[in-house]
This record gives structure tokens, sequence and C-alpha cells, in this order.
């Protein structure tokens, strides 16, 4: 008995099926929502009289409307809060409808229509309701301590003439922020320069305005990496999915709401592989685009002049910049090691942007610059940071390795036992298949290895680590290039 495997008469089109980018969003969505009222609820006793009281948010609320809400409801206790959630959630219902709908492009526009909707109404405005609230309520409130509150007293000391890195913050908003045995910060600035470089004329902007919140400059950023992120994979679903991902992250995005600095760093990375992918693109076709090339290096310096999580990035970028030379990958290391002067060449004006960056204050005080980037999370000193997070330093504190949070361990020698062999297996990984995907993967995966391995281990990092491993996986799925080397 044989199988007839001819083709039948052709079948009218049925109905189209949901989509998986469908499916994600929706997640994605609701797992946000509830992280954000949980954390409102947590955090922020007086929401709901904070939002009445305000000029703008309580003048939009009629007073009969309020008074049917009463003093208590579901989470977020407040009215803005709660139809914001409300509106969220019909902009899925209206997506969701879209997908199912079919794949004509008006039907696509629509469904990018209401993503944009759906990340405005989870992560945007709320955003501005707490920049509001805090413009009522105090600097110290509504808002994070280190990505909003010290980075604008660092703008500060900036205009002053003083140094960031050797002024203390205990006469800033940041004295009124945290827990009094848990402070250390106070005395510390552990970010980069180009943190609070690129922000100052921002911030004298906001000052001829009157108004002003670092929150602005994270919104902004993110909402052009977003714009420019779909041109990082290929095919619809993928980049919805994408963008969704990033933009509605469930750690991210409650960072972003309350001003953590990540998606500062996550932003120049982004726009540094957007450039580079219009540069490997171009590659063969007659059209060379060198200058994107230049423009991706100096923006990944950039980036490694925001935060040192972008530092760990910078293998897998190097051999990114040999995508080009898919012959030196079949050569193994030796090739790789012949291909030196190609990437120095080519990355070199980006490490003298980097250079030029934090030369200053180098030059200035080195010792303080050490001292608050480095010296600072490593734990030594007087003022250390404490051993944190959801790590594995966790089991160190439980075994009674150190005397209390404050007490110093080598978490050192298990970071470069744990890295260091993952880092050469995943160069050796990427050599043979030096895609974008691929490199984003092993960076997220880098990441977490080393940061379970340290001293802490921040929830905000895994924000930080989930938006490129979805980038790393989305990324991977589209089709390899071809394997032909350039003729010149």
């Amino acid at each position: 008995m044989s199988l007839d495997v001819r083709p039948g008469p052709p079948q009218p089109a049925g109905p189209a099926s949901p989509g998986w980018d469908g499916l994600l969003l929706a997640v994605l969505t609701v797992a946000l929502l509830r992280i954000t009222s949980l954390a409102e609820a947590a955090v922020l006793p007086t929401l709901r009289q904070d939002v009445v009281r305000h000029p703008l948010l309580g003048g939009l609320l009629p007073a009969s409307g309020l008074a049917a809400m009463g003093e208590r409801g579901p989470w977020p206790g407040d009215p803005v809060g709660l139809l914001l959630i409300a509106v969220t959630l019909g902009l899925l219902l209206l997506y969701l409808l879209a997908d199912l709908a079919g794949a004509r492009p008006f039907w696509r526009r629509l469904k990018w229509l209401f993503l944009a909707g759906i990340i405005a109404g989870a992560v945007y405005l709320p955003a501005g309701e707490m920049i509001l609230l805090r413009q009522q309520s105090g600097p110290a409130s509504y808002t994070h301590d280190g990505g909003v509150i010290q980075t604008e007293a660092t703008i500060q000391f900036l205009l002053q003439g003083k140094n960031p890195y050797v002024e203390d913050y205990t006469q800033t908003p940041m004295a009124e922020w945290g827990f009094d045995e848990y402070r250390t910060a106070l005395y510390h600035y552990p970010y980069l320069p180009w943190t609070f470089l690129f922000s100052a004329p921002f911030y004298l902007a906001g000052q001829a305005l009157g108004f002003y919140d670092q929150r602005l400059v994270y919104l902004l950023l993110m909402a052009l990496a977003l714009a420019l992120a779909p041109r990082l994979v290929q095919g619809e679903r993928r980049r919805l999915a994408l963008v969704a991902l990033l933009g509605l992250n469930p750690i991210m995005g409650l960072d972003l709401i309350f001003g953590q600095n990540d998606s500062f760093v996550l932003a120049w990375i982004l726009f540094s592989l957007v450039a580079w992918q219009a540069w490997f693109q171009a590659q063969g076709t007659g059209r060379d685009r060198p200058g994107m090339l230049l423009l991706s290096v100096l923006l990944f310096g950039l980036a490694c002049a925001s935060k040192p999580t972008a530092w760990f990035f910078a293998p897998f970028y190097g051999l990114l910049l040999l995508a080009d030379r898919p012959r030196l990958a079949r050569e193994g290391w030796a090739g790789l090691l012949r291909a030196g002067p190609l990437v120095w060449r080519r990355v070199w004006p980006g490490l003298a942007l980097f250079l030029l960056l934090l030369a200053p204050y180098l030059a200035w005080d080195p010792g303080a610059f050490y001292d608050d980037v480095w010296r600072w999370s490593s734990g030594q000193g007087e003022t250390g940071y404490q051993i944190w997070g959801w790590g594995a330093s966790n089991f160190v504190l439980i075994l009674g390795l150190v005397q209390d949070r404050f007490g110093q361990w080598p978490f050192w020698i298990l970071e470069v036992a744990v890295t260091l062999p993952l880092l050469l297996w995943f160069l050796d990984r990427q050599r043979r298949d030096n895609r974008l995907g691929p490199a984003c993967w092993h960076y997220g995966l880098l990441l977490l290895a080393f940061f379970y391995a340290s001293r802490f281990l921040n929830e905000n990092y895994l924000g930080f680590i989930l938006a490129f491993l979805a980038l790393g996986g989305l990324a991977s799925l589209g089709p390899k290039p071809p394997s032909g080397e350039r003729s010149r």
C-alpha cells in the first residue's frame, strides 16, 4: 500500500491562525502591568492621595468619578493608573483581533499602531505620571536613586566645575533615599562620564523651561532604540516580537518608569548594532558604506563610556567587525590573530573616543575615579557596596563565610573561573557563526554568568540581559549570510 502524496484540488483559504507574536505580547503586557502594580503597592503608600491632589493629574478626573472609585481599589490604587491599565488592555485586545483579521498591509499597520499604544500605556504614560508626581512631592520621591537623583546631582557638579567622582552626595536629595545602613552610594558615583555628559544639555534646556527629570533622556533614547530595533531582525512577526520584548521587558519596563539607567547603555549598543547592520548588509553589493562602520564603532565607544556592562560585549563586537571576512573563521584562532591589525584599524576611533571621554577624570583625580567606578562595586574600603541581589553570593551569606553583607570574600576567583572558560567557548562558537544573533546571545549569557558569580546580581541586570537574549534569539532565526569572501 502506497501513500498518495499528489496535491489535491485547491482548498479555500481558511481564517487566519493566531500569531505567536500576539501570545508573546499578551504575556509581556500582563506581566509588566502586574509587576508595576505590585511595585507601586509596595513602595508608594500615598500614591492615590498624591494623584488626587496633583493640579494636573487630579484636575483631569471628575469629582463624581473619584467618589465612585472610592478610597480603595485594585492596585495601582490611583485612578490614573487604573485608567492606563484599562486603555493598555483594550489596545492588547485590538492587537489580537487585528492579528486574527489577516496579513494584509492595513492590518499589519494597525498592529504596529496598537503595539506603540500598548508600550505608551504600560511604560511611557506611567513614567510621565511618576515624573509629574515627583515634581509635586520632592526630588527624592517617585524615582530611583542612582539613575535619576544621583545623575542629576552629578550634572549639577559638572556645571559647577566640580569633579563628580570626588564629591560626595550627602548634601543632595540622595541622602533622603534608601535604607540608612546601605547608603554607601552617597560617597561614590559608579557610572562613567558619558551618562552625565550627554544628559547635561538636556538638563540645561530643562532648567530654562523650569522642568527637568533625568527619565526624559532615558525615555527619549529608548523610543529611538525601539524605532530602529526592527532593522536588526527579519520577518514581520519577529520585528513585532523584538519591539515588544524590548519595550515591554517586565523588568526594564519597570526600571524605565522609575528611572534606572540600564536603558541608557542598551540604547547606545543598539544604535551601534543598527549602524553595523547597515554596513554589513552593504558588503558585496557594490555600495559599500564604510561611514556606517565608523559610526557603529563610535557609538559602541559611547556605550562603553556609559557603563562597564558594555565592556563585556567588546570581544563579540570585535568579531562582528570581521563578519565580512568569513575565511578567517575557517582558519581558526590563527586566522583571527592575523586579523588583529584589521580589527585595530577598524576599532581605534571608538577606543579613542572612549579614552577622550574618560581622560579628563582620570587626569583630574585617578584615585577618586578608580575608587568610585571599581573599588566601590567590589566592596572594598569603608564604604564599599554590600553583598546583594539574586546570585550565588547568597550562598556565601547563608553559609556564614562573611560576617555581614559588607564582608570581604574573593568573588573575583569565582568570576574568573566561571566566565573565562565561557568567554573562550562563546568566541569559538561565534567565529564559526559570526552573526549578530550569536554575538548578542553569547553576550547575554556571559553577563548572566559573571553577575551570578559576583558580589551582586541586582534584578535590573536581568532586564538588561533579557533584552540581549531576546535580540540574540530573534536575530538567530534569520537565514545565515552567504559564506563567500569579499573579492577585495
